[in-house]
């Protein structure tokens, strides 16, 4: 626990100044003499009213007391050159020659000894926080640096999953670290550095602490962030010394995290480059491999923005090698649920393959959390077990925020969502080769979201042929196409699907040359984040008249997906008008109840708890309340055909 040093030392101070100071302002008034005319005093010492004076020849005064035993003093005229002879002659009970120093120690009790005593005081509580802090005000120019020791809790490659690839390769630099003769004798050397790229939340940090955890060696650990000071010159000293570091360690391992604060291209950016950064970056390019490269010092780092890098960092002998850690598939998301389960209860019968496969495109972290989420829900109800059910909401949670059961919808509205939703989801299972319709629900979650359409894919796919995205704009125009027929009219609700199917249909016509008018040819340059300092303008490579084609073959695609999205809701009227029904009815279906209403079935009767039962009693009681009070007519539902 942590000394409050400050509100201690201001404390003493005060106890300690105060009464001196009181003191000393006491003491010089109480000290403080009358001051007299020569003269006066003469007549005074004549009419012998004076009872002691005391010639101080050093200051050039007289003083004394009256014989009322007031103080005075006097400063002796310079002329008068028989003042001791005229002293003699009055009345004055007692009198003397002060010797020159006889004051001094009186002068120094009173007027330095406080001073003095202060800077003392100051002084002592200064090197106690300079010794408790480890004289930090001294120390701008070293490193940062935090070196593992047994202590830290240990990770291995054991708690690493999904990225096998990458622990294969990082543990090739473990190996060699552990036995160098072995490679030594090929001829081969050490890396000397290894780049951990990757997304957000993919365990690059993880893999770093694994590396730790595994190699018998000093590991050093900062974040390129720990450089940058406000000082000039302070992120090269600090590059200097973790270095030196390294060195006095060697072999060992120093990670830098989020290299890039460090590393971003010299000359980038807006207004030029930034010089306190590039020192550091030259400083660190030097330190990798210059004239006085260090043996045995191996630099692991990680970024999820190697765009932006300098090239002369990239270069092999300083990173020799790129490890990519990437999104885990569907084996490696599995893998990642599993070690993460390990540390919560689950019941039996659960399913973590088709959580894995329900998660696509998931970081590691964003299944961690899922994870995490899913153990609070089933705390909150009591559980002592998670189940899918608590998986698959934790899911939805992750995907797209909590639920908000509260919010109030109409039933104007509800019967608008149902039928949006029920678009996409007829249209989804009409279609051949579409992944599978999993959810869909009416309740709201997160700010955007009113109702939602789940497609899970059997497997994680990296190629899509035309039809299938041809198929994808066709989903996504269900929803409009369905208020269109249904309630006969169109609403803002479809905002978000139109602007996904346009995006989609403009990266067939520019990037992957699925326009058989506009041919196997890519259109436009993307634009680069202005911060990086490449193309701040996004130029245009082709002409005015190639733009307008462009622009009316991405409205030809998505009028095309709309009219076949309207064919098939026509056709089939009568599963819409089941599907809506059930969605305001029971507000989540479930796969295997779509199949059923799909096939012309019935669903058997939703079962309500009595937890339901009650709340729905009181709302109704409530409503009824109010009504009977305002003399308001209770509304008429609006009418859902079968």
């Amino acid at each position: 626990m942590k000394k409050r040093v400050l509100p201690n030392f201001w404390l003493i101070l005060l106890i300690v100044l105060v009464p001196l100071l009181i003191y000393q302002q006491q003491f010089s008034k109480a000290k403080e003499p009358h001051k007299i005319p020569y003269n006066e005093f003469w007549t005074a010492a004549n009419e012998g009213k004076i009872q002691s004076a005391i010639i101080d020849n050093q200051k050039g005064t007289i003083s004394g007391e009256f014989t009322d035993k007031t103080s005075y003093v006097t400063y002796i005229i310079a002329t008068d050159l028989t003042l001791a002879e005229r002293l003699s002659k009055v009345p004055i009970a007692h009198y003397e020659a002060k010797e020159p120093d006889s004051q001094f120690w009186e002068n120094f009790l009173y007027y330095w000894a406080p001073t003095l005593l202060l800077i003392l005081v100051l002084w002592f509580f200064m090197f106690r926080q300079f010794s408790a802090a480890g004289n930090k005000a001294f120390s701008f120019g070293k490193s940062k640096a935090k070196m593992l020791t047994e202590e830290h809790p240990k990770t291995t490659f054991d708690d690493v999953a999904g990225v096998e690839e990458s622990k294969a390769e990082l543990m090739e630099i473990i190996e060699f670290l552990k036995e160098p003769q072995k490679f030594v004798k090929l001829g081969a050397r050490i890396p000397k550095g290894v780049l951990l790229v990757g997304p957000p939340g993919t365990g690059k940090t993880l893999l770093a602490k694994a590396i730790a955890g595994e190699a018998n060696v000093p590991f050093f650990s900062l974040s390129g962030s720990d450089f940058v000071e406000m000082f000039v010159g302070v992120g090269a000293s600090r590059v200097r010394d973790l270095f030196e570091q390294g060195k006095k360690n060697a072999p060992c391992i120093i990670f830098i995290d989020e290299i890039d604060a460090v590393g971003r291209h010299r000359g980038w950016g807006m207004g030029g480059g930034h010089d306190e950064r590039e020192q550091t970056l030259n400083a660190l390019l030097v330190e990798m491999d210059g004239f006085e490269s260090k043996e045995g010092v191996i630099l692991i780092a990680a970024t999820n923005r190697p765009d932006i890098l300098d090239p002369a960092i990239l270069r092999p002998g300083r990173f020799d090698r790129r490890v990519v850690v990437d999104l885990p598939d569907i084996e490696g998301r599995l893998g990642i649920l599993n070690v993460h389960c390990k540390k919560v209860p689950l019941a039996e019968n659960i399913d973590l393959m088709s959580i894995a496969r329900g998660t696509p495109f998931f970081s590691g972290a964003d299944i961690a959390n899922l994870v995490n989420e899913a153990a609070l829900l089933a705390a909150r109800r009591g559980k002592t077990s998670i189940n899918t059910e608590e998986m698959e909401e934790a899911r939805d949670k992750v995907m797209m925020g909590p639920e908000r059961r509260s919010r109030s919808i109409s039933e104007k509205e509800r019967r608008i969502i149902a039928y949006h939703e029920a678009g996409h989801t007829v249209v989804a299972r009409s279609l051949p080769g579409t992944d599978p319709v999993h959810k869909v629900t009416l309740i709201p979650r997160g700010i955007a979201y009113l109702g939602a359409t789940y497609q899970l894919p059997e497997h994680d796919r990296y190629l899509k042929e035309l039809t299938e995205y041809v198929n994808e704009l066709t989903i996504l125009m269900g929803g409009r196409v369905a208020e269109e027929i249904f309630i006969g009219d169109i609403t803002s609700g479809a905002g978000n699907d139109i602007k996904r199917a346009t995006e989609l249909a403009r990266k067939m016509v520019c990037e992957w040359g699925m326009s058989k008018n506009m041919g196997p040819l890519a259109y436009g340059e993307k634009q680069e984040e202005i911060f990086i300092g490449r193309d701040i303008v996004n130029r245009q490579n082709y002409s005015e008249s190639t733009s307008q084609k462009i622009d009316s073959e991405i409205k030809t695609l998505v009028s095309s997906a709309h009219e076949k999205a309207r064919e098939i809701l026509t056709e089939k009227r009568d599963v819409i008008e089941r599907v809506a029904k059930n969605l305001l009815i029971r507000e989540i279906l479930d796969g295997a109840e779509i199949d059923i209403l799909l096939a012309g079935g019935e669903l058997p009767p939703p079962v309500i708890s009595v937890k339901q039962k009650v709340k729905e009693k009181e709302n109704k009681e409530t409503k009824e309340t109010a009504v009977e009070k305002n003399n308001i007519p209770l509304p008429v539902p609006a009418p859902v055909s079968s």
